[in-house]
Formats: structure tokens, sequence, C-alpha cells
């Protein structure tokens, strides 16, 4: 490998260790903490910076804001944890905006996939479409209002670490962009 390659994959390689290192922290005390997310945005808005100039900042930032901005709604209505979405701008500084897009979108398919599992191994089918059908009804009638009913911070609910959801994605997307698939 050379010099110039592994300075290209840099950011890539930390952001899986970061998701890593995010992930297993989820697992086990359902928290990430502020010094492994604020440090991961920092140093990929640095190390961008330093690898593409004035082009890699904009992009380590388009990242950020990208990760930040699509999942803040899902903060806001208590359907994701602050650290969480700490992470997720965390890695978009790291690898950018598009690549924090692929992230994202293989993140909510296997929380998706993950949680389906959860439903029928619990047995909580029926909870689970009801407070389905509850969240879906009451934004139509009130809008985008946090429920309290359906949030994390609901006992009953099927809660996932998104965390870990999230570094098996970061590590799936680093595969799938080095093998160029």
């Amino acid at each position: 490998m050379s010099a110039e390659l592994s300075s290209l994959h840099l950011p890539w390689i930390l952001a899986v260790v970061v998701a890593l290192v995010a992930g297993m922290g989820d697992l086990r005390t359902r928290k990430i903490p502020n010094r492994l997310t604020v440090s991961a945005l920092l140093i990929g808005l640095a190390l961008n910076g330093a690898l593409g100039g004035w082009h890699g900042l904009l992009m380590s930032l388009e990242g950020a804001g990208v990760g930040l901005g699509l999942l803040l709604p899902v903060v806001l209505l208590r359907g994701l944890g602050a650290g969480d979405w700490k992470l997720m701008g965390a890695l978009g500084a790291l690898v950018g905006p598009n690549e924090t897009i692929i992230i994202l979108l293989v993140s909510f398919c296997m929380a998706a996939g993950w949680g389906v599992v959860e439903m029928f191994r619990q047995h909580r089918v029926k909870s689970t479409l009801r407070n389905l059908w509850e969240l879906v009804s009451g934004f139509v009638v009130f809008g985008l209002r946090p429920n309290p009913n359906i949030s994390i911070d609901a006992q009953p609910l099927i809660k996932l670490p998104f965390g870990a959801v999230t570094a098996v994605a970061t590590a799936v997307a680093l595969s799938v962009a080095w093998l160029g698939l």
C-alpha cells in the first residue's frame, strides 16, 4: 500500500475505528460518549482539511452537516439519542456527505431488519404495529411532535443500540467502497 493510498483511506479507517468503539460502548452502556464523538468530528475536520485543503475541509463540513441534519428531526422526536446523532455527525466529518448517506441508509435498513426480528422474537407484533399506527396517525393529526408514549424514553418499547448498527453499517460501507461495488 503506497503512502498516497493510505492517506486517502485514513479518514475511512478512523471512521470504522470510531464507529466500532461507539458501537461497543452503546452495546455495553447504551451511551456514546461526547469525548469520542466531538473528538472524532474535530479530527475529521482537521484531517480532511490537511489532506484536501479547503476542498477537504468543506467536504468534511458537508458530511457532518448531512449526518446531523438528516437525523435531527428523529432526535427531536425522541426516536434516537443524541449520542447516535453526534456519532453520525462525526462519521460524516470523517468520510464526507455521499458516504454519510450510504452509512445512514445501510444503518436504517439494518436497524429495521433487527427491529422486525426483535418484534417477532419478543412476541410483540401486535403492540408494535399498534404503536406504529399511533405514531403515523399522530403525525397526520398533530404534525411532527414527540409522542411521549412512543419514544426512546418509553419503557415497554423495543429499543436497539443504533450506535452498534451504525458500526456495522460503517464497516459494510467501507468494504463496498474499497471493493468498488
